[in-house]
């Protein structure tokens, strides 16, 4: 009686969900996610209820938004996307002239209602476009289709790094080189670009890097050299994680998160946290969660009907890659630090939507096939 019962609850739910055009897999697993995130941004804000509910006030609305964005057809996507990245650019333009200024960037807009980073819209604008460019083209790419899109990725990712924003860059420009990568580019025009970036560094390194990013970049290679100032960030954190031990410490129990020492614990750092309090175990299933997720978009992508849904899943859940490759490599002192926060984990207004918002659209890309799992 009771596992008749169980059966058809689930089969109900899975057709209320199919009905409202939701993956069930993947939208099981985000909120899995989100509970892990709550639960982690409790401890690090220090037990501080408004910003939880602050966050997951902004996940509710998220997945409400959800369902709207996954019946919208991919022809209407494709229409929308040439605007949303015309009008990304024109923000990112105005924000050289009325941006504001805070700790040394000029990245915000205010415009009175509602003050944003207009850097947030081309993470989705810039895939959104190239997948829409390439969509009805012969794959993989041949030399013009290249340039064009080339030139679509680097205009805003030119413009975003000059606020300067070198995390938000980086994503930004992963998420073009995706759809391009996802597209058919040839190995030997792969292998010839990263070549082409080796003999730029040095112009990069001297001309493009302000001097606080080269410090970061020198501080990676050996923190202690600067253990009160530029390697703080990266000391602390990697003393949190390291005497997380393999079961961590407990829950609201992390020495390192509750009495201060780590910085931007409730954001850029709270894998830190999450680390001390979990240990090891704890690191490695909240990995295998990020990677399920990540391997539902693939799927989806792989099984679309379409080359515009095809590429623009699979270059959004590789670039939701990127976050998790980045966030945890910065925390444990691999790569340099750029602000590039934990996914649906660290506390956060724009970015947290944006991540969301990619989400809707791969729901939206998967409502147009039917799918068996």
């Amino acid at each position: 009686m009771n596992h008749s019962f169980d059966s058809d609850s689930v089969s109900y739910t899975r057709r209320v969900l199919d009905a409202l055009r939701l993956d069930p897999v993947l939208l099981s697993l985000l909120i899995v996610l989100a509970l892990f995130g709550s639960m982690v941004l409790y401890s690090a804000s220090g037990s501080d209820t408004a910003i939880v509910i602050r966050q997951s006030t902004r996940i509710v609305a998220a997945l409400l938004l959800m369902v709207a964005i996954a019946n919208i057809p991919l022809r209407m996507i494709r229409k929308i996307s040439v605007w949303l990245y015309l009008g990304g650019v024109a923000l990112l333009v105005a924000v050289i002239y009325f941006g504001e200024v805070g700790k040394g960037a000029q990245r915000w807009l205010d415009l009175g209602i509602i003050r944003f980073q207009p850097s947030e819209i081309l993470k989705l604008a810039v895939p959104m476009i190239v997948a829409t460019y390439l969509a009805n083209r012969v794959l993989p790419v041949g030399l013009k289709e290249l340039v064009v899109s080339s030139v679509l990725v680097v205009i805003p990712v030119l413009l975003i790094a000059r606020q300067p924003d070198l995390g938000t860059a980086i994503l930004v420009g992963s998420a073009g080189f995706f759809v391009l990568f996802l597209a058919g580019v040839r190995w030997r025009v792969m292998i010839s670009l990263g070549v082409l970036m080796s003999l730029m560094a040095p112009l990069l390194w001297k001309f493009a890097l302000h001097d606080y990013q080269r410090k970061r970049i020198l501080t990676l290679l050996n923190p202690e050299s600067d253990p009160l100032g530029s390697g703080y960030h990266i000391i602390q954190s990697k003393i949190a994680i390291g005497s997380g031990g393999v079961y961590g410490k407990g829950w609201l129990n992390g020495t390192q998160s509750q009495l201060d020492f780590i910085p931007e614990r409730s954001t850029d750092f709270i894998f830190s946290v999450f680390g001390e309090e979990f240990g090891f175990f704890g690191s490695v299933v909240l990995i295998l969660i990020y990677l399920a997720i990540i391997f539902r978009g693939l799927y989806i992508a792989a099984h679309s009907t379409e080359n515009f849904g095809r590429l623009l899943a699979g270059a959004l859940s590789l670039t939701f890659f990127v976050y998790l490759f980045v966030n945890t490599g910065m925390v444990t002192g691999m790569l340099p630090v750029v602000g590039v926060p934990l996914p649906l984990i660290s506390y956060g207004g724009t970015s947290m939507v944006t991540l969301m918002m990619g989400f809707c659209l791969i729901m939206s890309i998967r409502s147009a096939k039917r799918f068996l799992v």
